[in-house]
């Protein structure tokens, strides 16, 4: 089967991927380079973790993203893995950190739970004062988002697949399975599969009814000079509890210590808009970690990378199949984790069409 897969973040990249190793034809799309910097799968690394709320099924789905990583680290014959574990802060009753860990008690899964004081101990950037409890967990690390993309990219181009950089796509006829590029060059297969993440809506407008995009950022901070060994062997930290939504991964790969909170994001019309950093973003970024965080005003801002991401209302996936265009968006600010399983389970659908299984899997409603 022809299959053109349009958009190289770590769906589309994901779905060649398991195309290709199927004996399809694949022609894969990207609007820029690959690893392109703009796109949610473009920065230097990104969490997984086991942790999920007890209300969502994706901490089980989980099992299946980690085998799904090991079949493509087997292709690579190199894991971009950091097993590091991870680390989540309660600082209030009912915050997202205390239903994480409902969530794992749920399921079985492993953790150790830490008094303050003896979690401050063993990472002295956090405050004693300022938390409830923590608790940490082996089954969790960093991806290595640009070195992902750039192996998947040798690998598709070495067994077949037809890869175009720098080929943005302005128009798709669903019925046909055809696109056309920038300059008037049409492109046609047996199917399609859209993963444009944050740009899918300027070639289907009326799915802005289902998908808002946002702008985010994230920052990059240098620690205080007696912190930074600490910071070097932390796990990544999932939440810091109370209502920050917040993120932090430390020092891993190519990329350096990163915060993020869910409460940075913008509602944009344009994933293109707006991505120059704002004067005082990252402090911005940075500040709304303290508490639970130590010394905040002494980790200086080396860098702020904004990032375009599309959330549905229940911030769980999405997909829609119209004629012979399959439309995915694994995003929600939670989609890099499961891009490998993702890219599985969409080419089984390709090749034994079962769209109900599909949008199970991709709501964390099945295994």
């Amino acid at each position: 089967m022809k299959v053109i897969v349009v958009g190289a973040g770590i769906s589309g990249l994901s779905t060649a991927w398991a195309l290709s190793k199927r004996g399809h034809a694949v022609t894969l799309v990207e609007q820029g380079p690959i690893p392109n910097p703009r796109s949610a799968s473009g920065d230097h690394h990104r969490i997984i973790r086991r942790a999920y709320g007890s209300a969502t099924g994706y901490g089980h789905a989980i099992t299946e993203a980690y085998d799904a990583w090991d079949d493509l680290w087997d292709d690579l014959a190199h894991s971009h893995l950091d097993a590091r574990g991870f680390l989540c802060v309660s600082r209030e009753a009912g915050d997202e950190a205390e239903d994480f860990l409902t969530g794992l008690q749920a399921g079985g899964y492993p953790f150790e739970k830490l008094a303050p004081r003896e979690a401050a101990e063993c990472w002295p950037f956090l405050d004693a004062g300022a938390m409830r409890f923590a608790y940490v967990s082996a089954e969790g690390g960093a991806l290595h988002c640009r070195r992902i993309a750039f192996d998947m990219v040798g690998w598709l181009r070495k067994h077949g697949a037809v890869v175009r950089e720098n080929a943005r796509v302005v128009a798709v006829d669903e019925d046909r399975a055809a696109i056309r590029l920038e300059g008037g060059e049409t492109l046609s297969a047996d199917r399609l599969v859209i993963c444009t993440g944050a740009w899918v809506t300027k070639l289907f407008p009326d799915l802005a009814a289902d998908l808002t995009a946002y702008r985010t950022a994230v920052v990059y901070l240098r620690p205080p000079n007696d912190l930074a060994q600490v910071w070097s062997g932390a796990p990544v930290i999932l939440d810091v509890g109370g209502n920050t939504d917040g993120y932090i991964i430390p020092p891993s790969g190519e990329g350096g210590l990163k915060f993020g909170s869910g409460l940075h994001k913008f509602a944009s019309a344009d994933a293109d808009s707006r991505r120059e950093p704002e004067p005082g973003e990252g402090e911005a970024i940075r500040d709304l970690f303290s508490p639970p965080m130590l010394r905040i005003k002494e980790y200086q801002v080396e860098s702020v990378v904004t990032c375009a991401y599309t959330f549905t209302p229940d911030e769980t996936f999405f997909a829609v199949e119209r004629g012979s265009c399959l439309v995915v968006s694994a995003c929600s600010g939670h989609g890099y984790k499961f891009g490998a399983a993702v890219g599985r389970r969409v080419a089984d659908h390709i090749e034994r069409p079962d769209f109900a299984r599909l949008i199970a899997f991709l709501r964390a409603e099945a295994a």
